[in-house]
Formats: C-alpha cells, structure tokens, sequence
C-alpha cells in the first residue's frame, strides 16, 4: 500500500471516530432526556430511547450493550458534567453553586435524574449516593472551619448539600425564574447553615 493510500486510511479512520463519538454523545444526549421524563430507568425501554433518537435498536447496540449499559453511561456522563460545573479549575468555592445552577438550568433533564430519578432507584441508589457524598466531604472542608465539632461540621455539610440540590429543584419546577437572584438566594440559605453550626448556645 502507497503513502497515498495509508494516509487515506487513517484519515477514514479518524472520521469514523469521530462520527462514532458524536453518535454516542448524540445517544446519550437523547437518552438522557427520555429516561427523565418518561420516570427512571424501569419505565423507559430501549425502543423509547431508540424511537427519541431517531435510530433503530440495532444501532444502539451498536454502541451499548444493554439498557442497563446505557443508563450508566448517562448516569456517568451527568455526574461528569456536574462535577466539572461545580469545581472548575480551584475546586468547590463560591463559584459551585453558580456553576451548578447555570448547568441544571442547561440540562434539567440530567440533573432531574440524577437526584430525583436514580436517587431513589435500588440498583443505582449506590452511585448516586458517592456522588452526594464527594459532594459532602468537598463542603466538610469548609464546615469544619465554622465549628470546632466534627459532628456539627458533618451535619452541616450534609445539610447544605441537600439545601443546594433542593434548591435547584425547586427552582427549576418552579420554571427557572431570575437564574442571579436565585444563585442568590440558595448562597444564602446555605451561609445560614454554616451560620447554625458555627452558633454557640
């Protein structure tokens, strides 16, 4: 084989790739969604995820092996996402919630089924509970700043942690009014966490 003709190959490679990834985002993307609105992982079949997709199940399998394959891999991919929009490059700061926020706000699918959906799911409730607890132990850092009791910092921590993802959720049921106020208003009902452990009676 040519130079000519190797370097044809490859480049018929890279573009089959790259189309191959971007099916997968584009699968994923969808499956996202139909699983969220449809309830969870039990209620949603392969052929809804395949019919929102616009694909036939043959080409899902193509790149999943089964539902169960999937729904991790949306699971994964929110997770992802949520981390990267919380962290950014100094880790959890003031910048979390905000980032948060404006990536619910983006995709309220992937974060209504991340904390309403698989939350309560048995066989998924595991990863969604390492996810609130890395969530934890990011803020125990901070909580244990405004208190001297280990125990109060980690109350703390969980409590606020469930302040920022309810919030969130109520705010996107609620339509997503004045996203800046909102940012807002959760910030400060979290200070008033960090405030309730750092009280001394």
């Amino acid at each position: 084989m040519t130079s000519d003709h190797t370097g044809q190959a490859a480049a018929n490679e890279g573009r089959s790739r790259l189309h191959r990834e971007a099916r997968r985002e584009q699968i994923l993307a969808t499956a996202t969604g139909a699983f969220a609105q449809l309830g969870g992982f039990a209620p949603t079949s392969l052929d809804d995820v395949a019919r929102a997709a616009g694909i036939t199940r043959m080409i899902l399998y193509r790149h999943f092996d089964s539902k169960a394959d999937l729904y991790q891999a949306v699971l994964e991919r929110a997770a992802n996402q949520l981390y990267s929009a919380a962290t950014g490059d100094d880790g959890i700061g003031e910048h979390s919630i905000p980032g948060m926020l404006r990536w619910a706000a983006g995709d309220p699918d992937a974060f209504r089924l991340l904390f309403h959906h698989a939350a309560r799911e048995t066989e998924h409730r595991d990863e969604i509970d390492e996810l609130r607890a890395n969530m934890v132990a990011a803020l125990e850092q901070q909580a244990n700043l405004a208190t001297a009791g280990q125990v109060w910092a980690s109350w703390g921590a969980n409590l606020a942690v469930t302040v920022v993802i309810e919030g969130i959720m109520a705010w996107l049921d609620a339509g997503q009014p004045d996203p800046d106020q909102a940012t807002e208003r959760i910030m400060l009902a979290v200070d008033g966490v960090f405030e309730a452990i750092g009280h001394s009676p």
